[in-house]
Order: C-alpha cells, then structure tokens, then sequence
C-alpha cells in the first residue's frame, strides 16, 4: 500500500486512491464517494466504493475506508455509513470505525433520498 496515495476531494465528496508507484502516472485506482451531513449532526456519510477492477484485492478499498474514519476522527466527526462495503469494514475493524446511533443513520437515509444528488 505504500505506492496509494489518498486523497480527500470534499468538493466533490470524493476519497480518491491513487497509484504512485515508480514508473506510474497516478492513475486513481479506487475511491469512495461520500457526503457531508450537517444536521442535526455532523457526519461523512460514505454511499458507494470503487476499485478498479485491474487493482481489486490490493487492500485498497480498506485503506479508503480506513482513511475515511481516520479523517472523521481529526474532523470530530462521526461516520454513517450507507455503504455496504464500508458498513462490512466497519463490522470487521470496530477499534477503528466507532458505531452510531441507528437515528444518526436514519437521518443520513433521509437526506440522501431527499437529495440524490449527493452521489
């Protein structure tokens, strides 16, 4: 994993993957596509992961969503996930992805359907 960079778009709410191996010309090999909920708290709410097919099983959709906790945490922010990959690492990895509150999860649905724009 050492030749993946990360890096977080929030513009595009976007956790973008890409190859830096020598020789490599930084190609995004994965990302996670995610929103910023405001209220009524704060949250990443990650809605769908992309691995290249040509790079799956590298690790690298861990490492995004790895990634994506650590940057909740420096934020002080929490993490709702609707996305099945990052819900099942979570599951997996629960010293690093806090649970939330079903409520926090509801109101991520909610604002998701009523903009589906957000992805």
């Amino acid at each position: 994993m050492s030749d993946i960079e990360i890096h977080d778009d929030r513009d595009k709410g976007l956790l973008v993957a890409r190859d830096r191996a020598p020789g490599g010309d930084g190609e995004s090999v994965g990302r996670i596509q995610y929103f910023v909920l405001d209220a009524p708290q704060r949250a990443l709410v990650p809605v769908h992961t992309v691995v290249e097919p040509q790079h799956e099983g590298k690790g690298i959709a861990g490492a995004l969503a790895r990634e994506l906790y650590a940057m909740a945490a420096r934020e002080g922010v929490a993490v709702a996930p609707l996305c099945p990959f990052v819900v099942e690492w979570a599951a997996r990895h629960p010293g690093e992805a806090p649970s939330v509150p079903d409520e926090l999860l509801v109101d991520a649905r909610e604002a998701l359907a009523a903009d589906p724009g957000k992805w």
